[in-house]
């Protein structure tokens, strides 16, 4: 009697699992190119297609680079500072500060806002630490190049996910060998490719959340294109490359007409050898300063002049004229990529054309920070093993993308205080002010050091024992003294 032992799904695929992977894997495979297209541009390394007109085939070689996608994006990306997390309904984020500095995500979050800002989307895995039980919920940021997410549009909300990478140092593989995570609803799974050329299971975390922990950062998406598109779009990739070939035909120029051209009417042969009676090279020729003329046969001297020089003028407003195209498309004053005019503009008028900069800052301060916030649910989630209150929401801080005066904040929060709209003592206050997140939480311990310092004055006025000024109940209870 034979007797077969069914395949244990701790150590194999199940065929939903493999279809599922091989699914995913064709879809991050798909756009891989074009993901690869703009990380090539925002690196200045995207190949410019020659038109075969005006570079001869001596300067084939020759690369010009200009950065625009790379200043448009880091303008864009350098307004969007996270701070810190908190809950919405004022209590201590003690437990949310903790999960976001074992994460490092204040410096993680730059990271992942610019490759959202690249290639239109960023992903943000959630799971389970590797120290144990102590250990902070894991949160990193993952590229679109390994990473990709079938999405539920009804439900707004992710079904599965795959990552694929090199395979972690715990993992016993090769120096080159990749590995993939599978994230679904129920578990996350580990595999490895298997010498029968399928995978083979390393590990399964079976998490029971019922939702997928990974988290989309969209850039720039629509109700029909929940993925998301780059800010570098075939508009601006369309100027970049028209910049470089004026650059390069500059370059061309350059090289031929830099220095003008002479020419020599009525000259004989011999004006062109040397003592020996050998010819000169072109070269010879033309960096003669002094030419030693024979006059002719009828005492004739020959004509001797000059071209007039290029003039890259006419080249320079033309690329004046791209970098006003590009600002219009990121939204940028023109000096930002370069374009300057006689008159410079004032403080004022500088800070006016970065109105639609600022703008497009908080559009993606929303976007993103919803997305924080999710992360941070399902954080709490994994470390609590329940979902979180419904009721409490997290919140996340941004530094002001604008660029307003100090004295200006001031002057505005003091008449907002004046007014009796904002109290003196609140952190609102602060954070209009313009006080970062550090300098609010040395501002609140200052005046719990002071309040507890005036306690202690009091009731040594009272005659009371100074050691009841520890005690909570006395500190609460301040307001019916005297």
């Amino acid at each position: 009697m034979t007797v077969s032992i069914p395949e244990l799904p701790l150590v194999y695929l199940s065929d939903d699992e493999l279809a599922l992977i091989n699914l995913l894997r064709a879809d991050m495979l798909r756009d891989r190119w074009a993901l690869q297209m703009r990380d090539a541009y925002f690196n200045g390394e995207q190949l410019v297609r020659d038109l075969g007109i005006s570079i001869p085939p001596q300067l084939k070689g020759l690369h010009t680079v200009i950065g625009w996608p790379r200043v448009g994006v880091e303008s864009l990306e350098e307004r969007l500072d996270l701070e810190a997390f908190r809950w919405a309904d004022g209590s201590d984020s003690a437990d949310l500060a903790e999960i976001a500095e074992a994460n490092d995500l204040f410096d993680e979050s730059s990271l992942a806002h610019l490759d959202s800002l690249v290639y239109g989307r960023e992903y943000l895995a959630v799971g389970s630490g590797d120290c144990g039980d102590d250990c902070p919920p894991l949160i990193s940021a993952e590229s679109p190049l390994d990473m990709t997410l079938m999405w539920d549009a009804r439900l707004r909300m992710g079904t599965a996910a795959l990552r694929e990478c090199a395979a972690d140092s715990f993992v016993e593989s090769g120096p080159e060998e990749r590995m993939i995570v599978l994230y679904l609803p129920d578990q996350t799974v580990m595999a490895l490719p298997s010498e029968s050329g399928g995978w083979e299971v390393v590990d399964r975390d079976i998490h029971n959340l019922g939702v997928v922990p990974v988290v989309r950062m969209a850039n720039r998406q629509r109700t029909a294109d929940r993925v998301g598109k780059s800010e570098i779009t075939p508009e601006v990739m369309s100027i970049t490359d028209a910049a470089c070939r004026r650059l390069m035909g500059m370059e061309v120029a350059a090289e031929f007409f830099g220095a003008p051209q002479r020419y020599i009417l009525g000259a004989s042969e011999s004006a062109f050898q040397d003592a020996e009676g050998n010819a000169k090279s072109a070269w010879e020729t033309y960096i003669g300063r002094v030419l030693a003329l024979e006059r002719d046969e009828d005492g004739q001297v020959p004509t001797v002049g000059q071209f007039a020089a290029h003039d890259p003028t006419g080249m320079t407003k033309i690329v004046d004229l791209y970098a006003r195209i590009m600002s219009s498309q990121f939204g940028l004053p023109p000096h930002m990529l370069g374009y300057t005019t006689d008159n410079p503009a004032s403080a004022d008028a500088i800070r006016s054309t970065e109105a639609k900069l600022v703008k497009r800052s908080e559009r993606r301060i929303r976007r993103y920070g919803a997305a924080w916030q999710q992360a941070m649910r399902l954080a709490l989630w994994v470390r609590d093993g329940e979902p979180p209150d419904k009721t409490r929401r997290i919140e996340t801080v941004w530094r002001n993308p604008a660029t307003p005066t100090v004295a200006a904040q001031a002057d505005a929060t003091v008449k907002l205080v004046q007014a009796g709209i904002l109290p003196a003592d609140s952190d609102v206050t602060l954070e209009m002010a313009g006080l970062s997140e550090g300098q609010r939480q040395r501002v609140r311990a200052d005046r719990q050091r002071t309040a507890g310092r005036s306690v202690l004055d009091r009731l040594a006025e009272l005659g009371g024992p100074a050691d009841e000024a520890q005690s909570p109940e006395v500190v609460d209870g301040d307001a019916g003294l005297g």
